[in-house]
Parts: structure tokens; sequence; C-alpha cells
């Protein structure tokens, strides 16, 4: 059975360009950005004298949608009018092989025209795709728009913008770029204008053919969004300048590779279906599918000052914090598969920031700004609102991981000092945390947090196994394993599974954290400590997920994954992911991936379009890892 996604992945780059459609069918609904404000695109098909519709809402009979693939890096549509058949394709190249690809703004949308039967060859058609005002407002109506066509070598396309350019304004979570410039492009023959319309300024591209054979237009649309992000005071160019100043010079080189990185795109999807239907079945093989692109595009890639790779993610619909900690945590199995060198460069403002004078604490930092403004947190002199032994123990063990990723220990080298410092705060605060938040900030403030506590003893076992051959790693191991030998004595219930918090017997929760001992082969934990825990989550699992803990009736996608990659067996793995899959499939709120949502009736609780669901790769990342 294919999954229902709740929502469509059609354009996905960055927080700022990301559009989306929230229907089962292409042409029944606006395409919006991932906030779910409107961001209209319209696609037509004129065949001889009669128009359809095939994207967005339109007066056009529509066409039958007869499939919708979502792929890693595609989006592929098949539509029906009485004529011919439509195969309409969104690609954005999310390839973190190759970064000059990955950090292109720029999506391919192919339309490929076919008869359904014996047409004239001299039978015309045209492809037509109109966009709305809003891709670069904040809002319709917010400023006068302005644009211009553009001749490439290899392309024509027209331009909007807003004509009120305030670079990096303001930041935020609800809020939509309202700088840069938009360009909607089509390949050498085609066409494009501008329309002043009742709904507002549109551009339009369109190219026009014959039927005498399967007919392809190729379209692109992109956005220069001039400066990434603030950094400390500094703005910085987007990455994909350091290929090509201009974007007009970029919108050239897409299209002439355009053939070359489709079928990349399409080797990389056959290569990601097969590790992961082998490693968890065909249901957690779609998830990830709907995942990448959006895990990938809730950042922004640039480098800083000193070209050191940054890779900046948005708290999307939270609170719009930058570079959260406790937000790449569980995000890191993707990159961890694929690049882990991205995860250094989402560290990076964190630990400049807990080097600069504005931190005050000995423990390391939850974010480093709002989104797109990193110049240190809006709460950041408020100790309630941090999460000492979380973020201590998010960027040791992020650490750790990427180190043994890419068998480089610089990155680490570097920030030594650092990870010694929060090493020891957990050293002597983490086994039995005080009343502070967890990364499940939602779920409030938590004394002798269970979870929270393996957090600290794996983040204390991260520094020893970054020691290395260095002398104290022993001693830092054994610290991490007489501490979990305390805490299985303090956690433990009457029946072998262990507690929400220290002092609340015959509570249960997810125990997330303790899937580094596994992966990263600590040996903190003894063998079979698990076993009792992990076969309760079975127990506890209902039609949609097990709750996060006894609190609330909610769960999150993420840490759903990795509890249920701790399971030896594959049959309880996917015991324990199928109600996610159900989630997902059954979910009425037609929103960008969740992850967090009530396991009773799948009904969203909060968060969307969150590069967290990056972590639902841990199945993978752990196959690969035992191999």
């Amino acid at each position: 059975m294919k999954l229902r996604c709740p929502a469509i992945p059609l354009i996905t780059h960055t927080p700022y360009f990301s559009v989306w459609s929230p229907d089962d069918l292409p042409n029944r609904t606006d395409t919006c950005h991932w906030t779910g404000k409107p961001q209209p695109i319209t696609g037509t098909l004129k065949v001889g004298e009669r128009t359809y519709g095939f994207l967005g809402k339109d007066t056009v009979p529509p066409m039958s949608t007869v499939s919708v693939e979502v792929s890693a890096c595609s989006t592929e549509y098949m539509l029906e009018s009485p004529e011919v058949r439509l195969k309409l394709e969104f690609t954005s190249p999310l390839l973190l092989d190759d970064l000059k690809v990955l950090a292109r703004p720029v999506t391919y949308i192919s339309a490929e025209v076919s008869p359904k039967f014996s047409l004239p060859r001299d039978l015309p058609v045209t492809v037509s795709l109109s966009v709305g005002e809003a891709v670069c407002l904040d809002h319709p109506g917010q400023s006068p728009v302005m644009g211009t066509a553009v001749l490439g070598k290899h392309f024509t396309a027209v331009t909007m913008s807003n004509t009120e350019q305030k670079v990096l304004n303001r930041a935020g979570d609800d809020v939509r770029i309202d700088w840069g410039t938009f360009y909607l492009a089509v390949e050498s023959g085609g066409k494009v204008s501008w329309r002043d319309t009742a709904d507002g300024p549109m551009v339009c591209a369109e190219r026009s053919g014959s039927l005498g054979e399967p007919f392809r237009a190729l379209f692109a649309a992109a956005y220069d969004e001039v400066k990434a992000i603030q950094y400390f005071g500094r703005d910085l160019d987007p990455l994909w300048k350091e290929e090509a100043p201009a974007l007009q010079e970029l919108l050239d080189i897409s299209f002439s590779e355009y053939d070359r990185i489709a079928e990349r795109c399409r080797a990389f999807d056959r290569e990601l279906t097969e590790e992961s239907v082998e490693a968890g079945g065909e249901r957690y093989s779609q998830l990830l599918r709907l995942a990448y692109r959006q895990a990938i595009a809730a950042h922004t890639i640039c480098r800083d000052e000193d070209g050191q790779l940054l890779f900046i993610s948005k708290e999307c619909f939270s609170n719009g914090c930058a570079a959260t900690a406790d937000v790449s945590y569980p995000s890191t199995p993707l990159f961890l598969l694929y690049r882990p060198e991205l995860v250094f460069a989402m560290m990076r403002p964190l630990m400049r920031y807990a080097r600069s004078d504005a931190w005050k604490f000995d423990f390391a930092p939850h974010d480093a700004g709002t989104f797109p403004l990193l110049n240190g947190q809006a709460y950041g002199d408020r100790l309630e609102s941090q999460m000492p032994v979380e973020e201590c123990g998010n960027l040791l063990l992020m650490t750790a991981a990427a180190t043994a990723a890419c068998g480089d220990g610089s990155f680490a080298g570097e920030h030594w000092q650092l990870l010694s410092q929060w090493a020891g705060y957990l050293r002597e605060k983490g086994l039995d945390p005080e009343n502070q938040l967890c990364t499940d900030d939602f779920a409030g403030h938590l004394a002798h947090n269970c979870n929270l506590s393996i957090k600290a003893i794996m983040g204390v076992a991260a520094y020893g196994f970054l020691l290395g051959e260095d002398e104290g790693s022993e001693e830092w191991l054994q610290t991490a394993r007489d501490m979990a030998k305390i805490w299985a004595e303090k956690a433990a219930n009457n029946d072998g599974t262990y507690r929400l918090a220290f002092d609340r017997p015959g509570t249960y929760s997810l125990k997330y954290n303790a899937v580094w001992d596994r992966l990263l082969k600590l040996s903190v934990f003894p063998e079979g400590a698990w076993d009792r825990e992990l076969a309760s989550y079975l127990e506890r699992t209902g039609p949609y997920g097990m709750p996060l803990d006894n609190r609330a009736s909610y769960t999150k996608s993420d840490w759903l994954v990795w509890v249920a990659s701790m399971m030896e067996r594959r049959e309880d793995f996917e015991a324990m992911t199928e109600p996610l899959w159900q989630a997902c499939h059954n979910t009425p709120q037609r929103v960008p991936f969740t992850d967090w949502y009530d396991t009773r009736d799948a009904w969203q609780v909060g968060f969307q379009n969150r590069t967290v669901q990056g972590g639902l790769f841990m199945r993978v990342l752990m196959g690969r890892e035992s191999k």
C-alpha cells in the first residue's frame, strides 16, 4: 500500500524557499509555503483548443490524477485528460554527496505530454506555469512587486521581487521571505510574461510543441535570497554564490546539467530505497523518502568569514530558533549516513556563541539566535529557559558520532576546552538532573528525568570515546559505566522496565537516548539491560504509536524510530514503526510531515516541516554500522 503523504513536497531548498501541495490532488488546492500560507503556482495544459488545469486551483477543467510518487529528490504526478497523459515532475536535487548541487536554490519542473491514442501529428500543445506575488512577500499585497525578463544561453526567465528590499529584515517562525528575487524560467524556445490579475501580479512561463511524439517542457523555479543569514553581526552569502555570483549564471548551468542531475537523483533514490527496505521494510522506506527533502531543506548552507562550512537549521513551527542543538541532535542520522561534515557545520554557531562573552553559563547553549539572525539567544540570560544537561549531552554525542563517521578529530580538537567543560558538567550534575527542560520541552520542566540522565551518561561516554587512545579515555568510559549502574538501580520499576523519573515508580517513557550506546559500541549499559524495556514498548503501542511517556497520549516520530532501531528483530522494528506509517497516512492535517502527534487519533499536536525527521534514518545508520 502506498503512503498518502499529509502534504506533498514540490520546491524544497531553505526555510524561505519551500512550497508544498496540501492535497492528494495537485490541481484542487492552492500550493503553499510550509507554514501553510498560500504561495500559488498554477499549471495549465492546452491541447488543441482545450485547456486543462494540472496544478493549483484554476477555472479550467482539471486533469484527472492517476498517481503520485514521492522519492528522495523528486515528486512525480501522472495526470490525464481525455486525449493525453501528463507526467509532471518536481526535482529539488538535494544530493548530500555534492555540496555544489545541494546549495543551488533551483527546482526543476518537467512536464512530459504523450497521447493516449492516435492524434494528429501537428496537434499543438502548450504547457504553462504561473506564480503569484506571495512567493516573494510575507503576505500578498504587502508591497508592490516588480519584475523583468532575463535571457540566458539555455533559458528565458521572468523575475518577481518586492519593491521594498530590506535584506534579512526580520526573524521569527511564521514568516516568509520578503526580499531577494524569484525567477521562473523555461528552457530555450519557451516564452515568459507578466500578468496583472484580479488576484494580483503573476509571472508566467510557457512552452509549446506538437504531439507528433512525446513532448517535454522543462521549467525551473529559483530564488536569489541575496544573503543567507546574519552571523554575529556579519551578513553571509549563500553557498551557491561560490559557483556562480549571479543566479542567471546558475540557471544556465542548471539547465545544461538537467539530464545528468535527474539521473543522479534517480540513482540515489534507488540506493536509498534498496537500503531502507532491507533495514526496515517498504513502509519504513516510504517514510524516509518523504522525510529526506524536508529534513535537509529546513536548513540553509553558507560559510563563515573564515571559510568554514555552516549548515543552519530553523526550528520550524516552534519558535524559529536557529542552530538549535536539540533540533540538530535528532536530525543527525541522515547526515551521518550521507555527509557527516554537515553535523560539524550545524554545531559551529553554538561553539562560537559558547566561547563569546555573551554566554555566561558553564553548560552548552540551546541555540545561537532566531532564524535568520544568529546574533545570540533572545533569552540567553534566563536560566529557566535553558537545557543544561540536554545540550551538553547533545553536542558531545554529535561530536563523537560525526568524528567516528568522518574519521577526523580536528573539530573536537578545535573545541576541546568546551567539550571538556561540558563533560565535567555532566559528570557532576547529569546523573540525577535538577528540575529543568529537556528537548521535549513542550512537556514542561521535570526533575530526576531518567531519559535525560541517560543523555548525561552517554555524553560522559562520548567524551571518553573522543579521547581515543589518550590517557584518561578508559577512566571516563568507566565513569559512564558506573553512572549507568546507579541509574539502573534508581530507575527500575518492579517489572524490569524503567521509570519516567527516579522518584515516580510505575511510570514509563521512551528511553531513546540509549541508542548511542549501541551505535557507537560503547558498552556502557550491560548486555540485556534494555530487553524488558523494549518489549514493554510493543505492549504499550496503540493504533498510531507508543506515547512519549505516561503523562500524555502524544508521541514523537524521531524518538519512536530510535527506540525501534534498538530492537534486534526486524519484525519488532516493523511492529513499532507501522503505527507511525499509519499516523502519517491517516492524519487529517495536510501539513508537511509532523513529528509531534497524538497516538489515539493521529492528529497533529504541533510542529511541521522540521529537520528532526532526519532522525528516522537511524535504523539505516545502525544497519550500516553493524556491517
